[in-house]
């Protein structure tokens, strides 16, 4: 691989643009490293499992820029950016990161406030009298 290849994941508001190249297994989040970035064992496993699954663990540098969200949006973002520059990589990878789930976008977001109500579905508090 001669340069770096890139992508991006989405979750809820999170944004991640993730850049992957050959190296020693380093994750970076914003330019710290991604155990302090994720101080939640769950967090980081999150960030792990696309290389787990095609046990690819100590073999690519990984770069990740990560906006907006909160830190598990942005964990998951990055799952599914990781996942996305690997299969540009290689796609012989798709099948093994297929039946892990680590394609499919989760389309789940915060539903709009409604008019007349408090929040989406909450309304205001009746009074009978």
């Amino acid at each position: 691989m001669e340069k770096q290849k890139n992508g991006v994941g989405r979750r809820k508001e999170a944004v991640t643009r993730v850049f992957i190249s050959k190296g020693d297994g380093k994750i970076t989040v914003n330019d710290k490293d991604y155990k302090t970035y994720f101080p939640l064992v769950y967090l980081q496993n999150q960030v792990e499992r696309p290389l787990k699954t095609i046990d690819a663990v100590n073999k690519f540098d990984i770069k990740i820029t990560a906006n907006g969200g909160g830190v598990k949006g942005q964990a998951e973002a990055a799952m599914l950016g990781i996942s996305r520059v690997l299969l540009e990589l290689n796609a012989e990878f798709r099948p093994a990161l297929k039946a892990a789930g680590l394609l499919k976008r989760d389309p789940r977001s915060v539903e709009r406030k409604k008019f007349g109500h408090k929040k989406a579905r909450r309304s205001y508090q009746f009074s009978k009298r």
